[in-house]
């Protein structure tokens, strides 16, 4: 029974219209597979297919009839595909799926399948309506894109994998770096602390003492990055913090009160140093000159970002600068600060504060990052 007889199958399914009705001529003219099963005989059998349906399947008719649609099932079709037809088949209602089939040959291919109830005028379920269309195409490029996506999303994990090791490395190697140079500059200052005791000459101890201070602030910066766990970035507030405190506490002056203002600020790595030094040097004077023979006083300390520049500013309330410094004079140390201010590309200014002398540096932020507190 073959292309001829497919028109006399729709005839014995006892439908309203008969050979005439162009719907069921649609139907078995369609190049779209299409069968029609009947759920009132036992495990609802096939009982039409159009012959889109025997082309796409490879069966012939006679083999197909009578039985249930699962023929078209294999060992990779999808429990849960099946199992979604066939709660819908016992509920009587529409289902679409894309389930995996087999052909008559064991090959396979991806079945667009919706399913639809045909109920009578008394509301009986009298026929289960099935069109299929082979979307293996589709699929496949569904499946492939998957997979490129899935193997890219490994070889993008894995990359970073690697670059997280990496990083991990060079911060390891760099943080051993900045260890080893604290503990040289440790070592260094206690050399120059030995040779001090050593000396008596008051200029030349004065000139050892101004060096140590500057030593032990290089080694305050490794210090800091050592403890960091960003090794581009270097938070000058926090610096500023404990080179104050370390500076005030070390010059043994009982009478200085510390006043601070600082916001989490930072700076590349590579400006570390000089800012370093500026900062210790402009202390280290403030509470050498600005308080004679043991005088009390103010000490301000403020680190803060202002419109696209971070602002240092020193302030004591002291005697102010001496005359000659006021008028334009420049000793080693104000030499020593143009120099490394100039490597900043900051600016620097030296006010009078009446009482006391009040020193702003303006460093542009470029590439450095304000961080909110938390």
């Amino acid at each position: 029974m073959e292309a001829d007889d497919a028109w006399h199958l729709t005839d014995r399914l006892g439908a309203e219209h008969g050979r005439g009705d162009p719907f069921a001529a649609a139907i078995r003219a369609t190049r779209m597979a299409m069968l029609i099963t009947d759920p009132r005989q036992a495990d609802n059998p096939i009982v039409f297919v159009n012959d889109a349906f025997l082309r796409m399947t490879g069966y012939s008719r006679a083999e197909v009839m009578g039985r249930n649609c699962r023929l078209l099932q294999g060992e990779e079709t999808s429990p849960e595909a099946v199992r979604q037809i066939r709660e819908a088949i016992s509920a009587k209602r529409d289902v679409a799926v894309d389930i995996l089939n087999y052909r008559k040959d064991g090959s396979q291919f991806w079945n667009a399948l919706y399913v639809s109830p045909v109920s009578s005028n008394e509301g009986e379920t009298v026929y289960f309506f099935a069109s299929q269309l082979d979307v293996t195409d589709r699929i496949d490029a569904l499946l492939q894109t998957r997979n490129e996506k899935l193997h890219f999303e490994r070889e993008v994990a894995k990359r970073t994998r690697e670059l997280t090791e990496a990083l991990a490395a060079k911060t390891m190697l760099v943080h051993e770096v900045d260890h080893r140079v604290k503990n040289n500059l440790q070592m260094i200052a206690s050399l120059l602390t030995l040779q001090t005791r050593t000396v008596t000459d008051p200029d030349a101890k004065a000139s050892l003492k101004s060096m140590l201070t500057r030593v032990e602030a290089l080694g305050t910066v490794h210090k800091r990055l050592y403890q960091s766990n960003d090794v581009r970035r270097f938070d000058v507030a926090a610096f500023a913090q404990e080179l104050a405190v370390d500076l005030v506490r070390g010059s043994g002056r009982q009478g200085i009160e510390l006043d601070v203002d600082l916001v989490p600020v930072e700076v590349a790595v590579e400006q570390a140093p000089p800012v370093a030094l500026v900062m210790n040097e402009l202390l280290t004077n403030a509470l050498k000159h600005a308080f004679p023979r043991d005088a009390g006083g103010r000490l301000s300390v403020s680190v803060r970002p202002e419109g696209g520049e971070i602002r240092i500013t020193i302030a004591d309330d002291g005697i102010g600068m001496p005359p000659a410094v006021a008028a334009g004079g420049r000793t080693f140390g104000k030499r020593l600060v143009e120099s490394l201010v100039r490597q900043l590309s900051a600016d620097i200014a030296w006010h009078p504060a009446n009482p006391g002398t009040r020193i702003e540096i303006r460093l542009p932020q470029g590439e450095t990052g304000h961080r909110e507190q938390t």
